[in-house]
């Protein structure tokens, strides 16, 4: 366990600030608000297209921070290995997360090693637990205060993207066009618009559940409808045809870089300009509107000129997906 800790994780995580191996790190004080996260990751399988279980650690937890308004500065990590886990496929996540953890401006500074005996786990189990910082200006976001009537729904891109590419390397399924998890660090974008529209009333990232239970989430918490436009919800070709395919509906899918913003009806040039500049918001697109017409409820209405209710995903859609 010294040799993995010395030769595999201090060279690629290193050590931020001078405890050397001690079992907690130091943090400096801040006089912005704390904010405090924690996620586990059970993906199969732990390598995917477009992504691992190490870089969707990073993202995960970096964009369970940004939503709130905070900007994610520390990470600890804890991982759960499998007796046989290669050492190559080990060493390929961790360089992930560091990498991850550098593009998102993040330190990982502390973290745990367990091995479990083999078919006690599934290859190897992380625990993420993060810490960002928030200015007060921002604390109405994660309540969602200042939603109203009239604000606009946007998502930042195509979504399904994690949940296929995921379900197609664990099933062995050959799509003709095969599709890549959407995994990324969101901090950066969220950030820039933040610091340029105080037009963002609200915000989620998508992951287990999809758009349709973040949507469902924030009726609930409301005494406003929401109205979805399916013709403005994007969505991939070979997604879409892979639904049709297995019987899942892409509202459902989890999402592994995508955020749900409830912004400012005057704001939406500025926001929608903003996050076009960002990789990871290249294809963002307004799906709907909050209402005063039907409360606590999420109405989608159809392209074939219809309308449906939409309900939160009761159980879960795909296993071991996040």
């Amino acid at each position: 366990m010294q040799s993995l800790i010395r030769e595999l994780f201090l060279p690629h995580f290193g050590q931020p600030f001078p405890e050397g191996t001690a079992d907690s790190a130091v943090l400096p004080v801040s006089s912005l608000l704390p904010v405090f996260t924690t996620d586990s990751y059970v993906v199969d399988p732990v390598i995917f297209p477009g992504g691992n279980i190490g870089q969707m650690a990073i993202c995960g937890t970096v964009n369970d921070l940004a939503v709130t308004g905070a900007k994610a500065k520390f990470i600890s990590t804890g991982f759960i290995l499998e007796e046989g886990l290669p050492v190559s496929t080990l060493r390929e996540i961790v360089i992930s997360m560091a990498e991850e953890a550098k593009k998102a401006g993040v330190m990982i500074i502390t973290g745990d090693t367990k091995v479990v005996e083999k078919g006690k786990a599934d290859k190897i189990f992380i625990n993420t637990t993060g810490i960002g910082y928030m200015e007060k200006k921002y604390v109405h976001i994660h309540r969602g205060r200042n939603v109203n009537p009239g604000d606009l729904i946007v998502i930042n891109g195509y979504i399904g993207d994690h949940s296929i590419a995921v379900l197609s390397a664990r099933e062995s399924l050959n799509f003709s066009s095969p599709a890549v998890s959407d995994c990324a660090s969101l901090g950066d974008m969220i950030g820039g618009v933040l610091e340029n529209s105080d037009g963002i009333h609200w915000m989620r990232d998508v992951t287990r559940g999809g758009l349709a239970t973040v949507i469902c989430e924030l009726a609930d918490t409301k005494d406003y409808g929401i109205n979805l436009f399916e013709t403005d919800i994007p969505v991939r070709v070979p997604v879409k045809s892979a639904c049709d395919m297995l019987g899942y509906d892409p509202l459902y899918l989890a999402n592994e870089g995508k955020v749900v913003m409830v912004i400012d009806r005057e704001d939406k040039d500025k926001i929608m300009r903003i996050l076009k500049t960002y990789p990871a918001g290249t294809n963002p697109a307004i799906i709907g509107e909050v209402t005063d017409i039907h409360p606590g409820e999420v109405v989608l209405h159809t392209r074939i000129g219809g309308s449906r209710l939409v309900h939160p995903l009761a159980g879960e859609q795909l296993p071991r997906i996040c």
